[in-house]
């Protein structure tokens, strides 16, 4: 073997030396990672599962989250406080509120973190009500029954939107939202309207449907209502005087927009269209579709000729005004363009088959497009 094979060949041995030990380091530091987060793992499951006990734990204010953690593993809340503090820094958890706290040795890491983190027990999410924008009260409680958590609850749930002692209550609780108008004797369910279209998590294995309602009630306080207070009173034009909407007669205009918009722009320009039929003449309906499948009780694929008859407090085809109240849950983009609609001089406006809105501003040009997108569909 020439001096150059003995170089050649130490190459090679050098070369997979260097590979085998690369490997090796790698297998020790995936082995070290997954030993590493099974430790975090252990560390993090609660103290004892099956407790239950609850003991008052104190944060003062200023401490650090090794502070918090060694408090805790003191007070037998955790297992190892060096293991929650780095579950604090994996997870960018830094902004503690102070206070007292009941605290378990059944809670796990993100329980007592989330705890801390909001300042309010966090609970484990079992399952979550979602309602959609423009659902009617009939429809959250439909949606209700296909909701694991509180499915059979519906029933109740219908019983509580009738029951006048429960209704009477809220209004109590809620004084500055919920007024005498929603018990008009006209009215078909006092809180349509009312419950905000939202996702709201289930927290309890058998949940308080008055609670919920609360919650819903909260949302609609919290967004829609603030949104009215933000206004400082919402006014119209009407006959040459400025007349005030109350909050009632405002959430129902924005239902109206939400049951008969398909985006963003028509919105306002829907709102405009109702605003300035309102402003105009006492003696000019509203004439919006919407209300009568709300006052037919069903679900209407088309509104035929002689559905804009029926007797009901809620055809704004036989009646001027507003319905007596909301048809359905409004969403945000229908309270802000009720709050701020276009400025235009549209009177009519009718969709076509694909759901594309046509304004017009006199009854001719409404005609005009009826024949073209819908006679001629």
């Amino acid at each position: 073997m020439s001096k150059y094979d003995d170089i050649r060949f130490s190459k090679n041995v050098s070369s997979y030396l260097s590979l085998f030990i690369i490997a090796l380091l790698a297998v020790l530091f995936i082995l070290g990672a997954f030993f590493i987060y099974m430790y975090i793992k252990s560390g993090s499951e609660p103290l004892d599962p099956n407790s239950t006990e609850v003991k008052e734990v104190t944060i003062e204010q200023g401490s650090s989250s090794g502070m918090i953690g060694d408090q805790l593993e003191n007070e037998e809340i955790i297992r190892n406080g060096t293991m929650f503090e780095l579950y604090l820094k994996l997870n960018s958890i830094s902004d503690y509120h102070a206070g007292s706290y009941e605290l378990s040795p059944s809670m796990n890491f993100e329980q007592i973190a989330k705890t801390l983190e909001t300042g309010r027990i966090y609970e484990e999410v079992l399952g979550r009500l979602t309602i959609p924008e423009g659902f009617t009260i009939e429809q959250i409680a439909a949606q209700m029954a296909d909701q694991e958590q509180i499915s059979g609850q519906e029933d109740r749930f219908l019983e509580l939107m009738e029951d006048e002692a429960f209704i009477d209550t809220l209004i109590e609780e809620y004084p500055d939202m919920l007024s005498e108008e929603i018990l008009a004797e006209d009215v078909k369910y006092a809180l349509e309207g009312y419950l905000y279209p939202a996702t709201y998590d289930i927290t309890e294995e058998e949940p308080d449907i008055e609670n919920l309602v609360r919650r819903m009630l909260d949302a609609t306080r919290n967004n829609t209502f603030s949104v009215y207070q933000s206004s400082n009173g919402y006014s119209i034009t009407f006959e040459g005087e400025t007349e005030e909407l109350s909050f009632h007669e405002f959430l129902t205009l924005s239902s109206l927009i939400e049951k008969e918009a398909t985006s963003l722009a028509d919105r306002s320009k829907i709102a405009s269209v109702f605003l300035n039929r309102m402003s105009e003449s006492p003696s000019m309906p509203l004439q919006t579709d919407p209300t009568i499948a709300y006052a037919i009780g069903e679900h209407q694929e088309r509104i035929l000729f002689e559905d804009l008859e029926v007797e009901d407090p809620y055809n704004t085809y036989t009646n001027t005004g507003l319905p007596p109240g909301p048809i359905a849950s409004p969403g945000m983009q229908s309270v802000q363009s009720t709050m701020n609609p276009s400025n235009t001089d549209f009177y009519y406006f009718l969709a076509d088959s694909e759901g594309n809105n046509h304004f017009a501003r006199t009854f001719e040009e409404h005609v005009e497009n009826r024949e073209q997108y819908i006679n001629n569909q």
